[in-house]
């Protein structure tokens, strides 16, 4: 088996004719690039929410918009709305353009969609970066290729035999690794800086399941990659000095890591709302508030109770003081897939490595995020050295991941079918903020990694009525609105779900893929 040695410094050359000259260098975010139109905009919110403006397209050379703003904004009369509506295009397709087929099954419908969610890219556009292969979007108003999404995605692609989709997004993925050295949380330029959740690897593994180990042995330089981003500065960690970008030193020597961004800035996509949220914080300097909200958008979770201090109100968010357990579980099974490629590779000594730092990491997750008072796993709050005391689904990630003994395996199944389940599934936590990852509501993925890891453990009774109350959940919308979305009451079934800076989406790519998935078991 040869390993491929890949310089990820060189720039990408594209095959395909279409792309030629559209792989250079990312634009700048939008709030870097436009300067005043660009707070103005966001602050006067001229558009129901801060991502619609970013997301647009400027129709002629900045340098002349900016000129032109300059000179009509002092003009008496002048409309900012018009201004942008005259000066900037969208992206977006027009609604309308799908309707639902009635006689269709669940399982066509999603079928029909994968088309309809495609997308392809070949060129800068505005925030838009330019990917090599086409790609799903998640729906709605997103037309950008989200990383953490895709896996989900992926699963439904994969039980509708759409492979070659898969094979495709992977690609993008790598070509994200070599022109950024990690994947951003999707692709546009005001995401530049931060991630998501590090599901590279389990992509890498469900694309195995259909070519073989092979898949591991060639995508291994990224995954290298990939993990060095999330360990970056490790070597310089010390008491004094605990904690760099997105590592922890933990008080037994060993390392966990926390979700983080590289930018202290109001997020572009919600200028308006961070700087609101700054202002309701004012003993903290606004450039770490900003810090903790970007991290929390990094982690997906944007935004949950499980971040906030007081539990309660988002200007309390602490994102970057706490080592987040699906993080850390996830990065347990990263280092996993990299020992197993190493072994294929037959460098045992490279293997043991990071069989070691698997090692490593299992045991100081099992030491600072399990609690034997609740019988379940939690966040751990680095600044105060105890765990958190707020109960949320990232606490199932060690059963995914199989980092949980036995006995704890059973109390976190215990403690999901008498706190979590509910009519309609699993709720994200046991409190309501009006978050959108907070109760009532319930999202895909996390129903996924719920149904997996007690599978793992044996307890396939619970996993089963798991996932026949979310299948039912997501039946329920379908029937009455003919489509899938972006999250669920689980607790009121057929209500519409709340929270979140923008209105609830269509599509959805994550909820057709974890629903394609577990209704192709059925089969």
């Amino acid at each position: 088996m040869q390993f491929p040695f890949f310089n990820f410094k060189r720039k990408v050359k594209s095959q395909l004719t279409k792309a030629t000259g559209g792989f250079g260098p990312a634009k700048p975010s939008p709030d870097e690039l436009l300067g005043e139109l660009f707070q103005d905009v966001q602050m006067r919110r001229i558009y129901p929410d801060g991502m619609t403006f970013v997301d647009l397209v400027p129709s002629s050379k900045l340098h002349i918009i900016l000129k032109t703003y300059e000179q009509e904004r002092k003009t008496p009369g002048f409309d900012l709305h018009t201004f942008v509506e005259k000066n900037f295009r969208t992206l977006l397709l027009e609604d309308g353009i799908y309707k639902t087929n009635p006689n269709h099954t669940i399982e066509e419908h999603i079928d029909e969609l994968w088309d309809v969610l495609t997308r392809e890219n070949y060129s800068n556009q505005g925030s838009l970066i330019a990917l090599p292969y086409p790609y799903v979007v998640p729906g709605g108003r997103f037309g950008a290729m989200w990383y953490w999404d895709n896996y989900f995605i992926m699963l439904g692609l994969a039980a509708s035999n759409r492979w070659e989709l898969v094979r495709q997004m992977i690609q993008n993925y790598a070509f994200l690794l070599r022109k950024f050295d990690y994947i951003p949380s999707a692709s546009r330029t005001y995401y530049i800086g931060r991630s998501q959740p590090p599901f590279f690897s389990h992509m890498l593994r469900l694309l195995a399941e259909k070519e073989g180990e092979e898949v591991l042995v060639k995508h291994l330089p990224y995954l290298l990659v990939e993990y060095r981003f999330w360990m970056k500065g490790f070597k310089q960690l010390h008491p004094q000095a605990p904690t760099y970008h997105r590592v922890m030193l933990m008080p037994n020597g060993s390392y966990l890591n926390r979700y983080y961004d590289n930018k202290r800035t109001p997020r572009p996509e919600s200028y308006k709302e961070d700087v609101e949220t700054a202002h309701l914080a004012p003993e903290r300097a606004p450039s770490q508030v900003y810090l903790d909200l970007r991290a929390a958008a990094e982690s997906g979770w944007d935004f949950s109770s499980r971040w906030f201090k007081d539990g309660k109100t988002i200007q309390s968010i602490r994102t970057t003081e706490l080592a987040a357990v699906d993080l850390n579980s996830i990065l347990y099974q990263l280092e996993q897939t990299i020992a197993e490629a190493y072994k294929l590779l037959k460098q045992p000594l490279l293997a043991k490595r990071y069989e070691y730092k698997m090692h490593m990491r299992r045991e100081s997750i099992l030491k600072y995020c399990w609690s034997e008072k609740d019988k379940f796993f939690f966040d751990y709050d680095h600044s105060e050295g105890k765990r958190t005391e707020h109960f949320t689904l990232a606490g199932i990630f060690p059963l995914y991941a199989q980092i949980a003994t036995q006995e704890q395996a059973a109390a976190v199944a215990e403690v999901l079918k008498v706190k979590f389940l509910k009519d309609g599934g699993l709720l994200t936590t046991l409190v309501s903020t009006g978050q959108q990852w907070d109760a009532p509501n319930g999202w895909a993925p996390l129903h996924w990694i719920a149904i997996e890891g007690l599978r793992h453990y044996g307890y396939y009774d619970l996993a089963e009525e798991i996932k026949k109350r979310w299948i039912e959940t997501n039946m329920t919308i379908y029937r009455s609105e003919g489509k899938l979305v972006e999250k669920y009451n689980v607790v009121h079934v057929g209500n519409v779900a709340g929270g979140g800076e923008y209105a609830l989406q269509d599509g959805f790519g994550m909820t057709n893929g974890v629903l394609r998935a577990l209704l192709s078991e059925n089969t």
